[in-house]
C-alpha cells in the first residue's frame, strides 16, 4: 500500500500549497508525570516523561499557515445574549 498519492490528493482537495508550513504531529499518546523514587519497578512504572506510543495512536498532519490567527468578532447586537445588554 502506497500512501503517498492519497496524501498528495488529499492535499490538493484541501488546496494547501506546497509552501505552507505543514506540521507532523503525533496522537494517542502517554508521558509519565511521575517522578519514580530510586530503585523502582521499570516493569510496573515509567520514568519520568517518558513517552509511550499506544496501539491506537494516529497521525496528525496541521497547515499551521492555515490556522486563524484572529478570533471572529460578532458585533451583531441581534446576536448578543440578553444578559449582555444594559442594566436599565
Amino acid at each position: 500500500m502506497n500512501i503517498i498519492p492519497d496524501f498528495i490528493d488529499a492535499f490538493e482537495k484541501l488546496g494547501w500549497d506546497p509552501e505552507d508550513d505543514i506540521q507532523i504531529e503525533i496522537g494517542g499518546t502517554q508521558v509519565s508525570g511521575i517522578h519514580q523514587p530510586e530503585g523502582y519497578n521499570e516493569k510496573w512504572s515509567s520514568p519520568f516523561g517518558h513517552r509511550k506510543y499506544n496501539k491506537d495512536a494516529f497521525i496528525i498532519i496541521k497547515n499551521k499557515s492555515r490556522t486563524p490567527f484572529t478570533p471572529s468578532v460578532n458585533d451583531d447586537p441581534e446576536r448578543k445574549g440578553h444578559h449582555c445588554g444594559d442594566a436599565s
